[in-house]
């Protein structure tokens, strides 16, 4: 588990920052930036990652820290489904789709990680972080 005191010291909130504001970049541009609910879904979904991975760490403990992982690691699933969509309508170029298509590879993995820490050592959050 990351000895991070604060959400933002976490590389997998940092990850899913930055796929946030790609994911915003791209949708910025063209057709994909007219097709209103797939660009709406996609950033509301994007942020969601980030936005769960804070609020799960900032409840304290391992059951709500987890659970809110989960949550962001489904909307890392669901940002990348709507991706393979977008490309797939033509919406942005190969090398931006495999860029954030990798990210959010990668992101999911870093979730599944911290959730399988909570799962074998019971604790996570910042109730089990030693005082200073």
């Amino acid at each position: 588990m990351s000895k991070a005191y604060r959400f933002e010291e976490l590389n997998v909130y940092k990850v899913a920052k930055e796929i946030s504001h790609g994911v915003y970049d791209l949708s910025a541009k063209g057709e994909f930036f007219r097709d209103y609910a797939l660009k709406n879904q996609i950033r509301d979904a994007s942020v969601s990652i980030f936005s769960n991975i804070c609020e799960g760490y900032e409840r304290d403990g391992d059951k709500e820290l987890r659970q809110f992982l989960y949550y962001a690691k489904g909307s890392a699933g669901e940002v990348r489904s709507q991706l393979i969509f977008a490309y797939e309508r033509g919406y942005f170029d190969q090398v931006s789709y495999k860029k954030y298509y990798d990210m959010l590879i990668y992101e999911s993995r870093m979730l599944k990680s911290m959730i399988n820490s909570i799962n074998e050592t019971g604790h996570g959050g910042k109730k089990f972080k030693p005082m200073e």
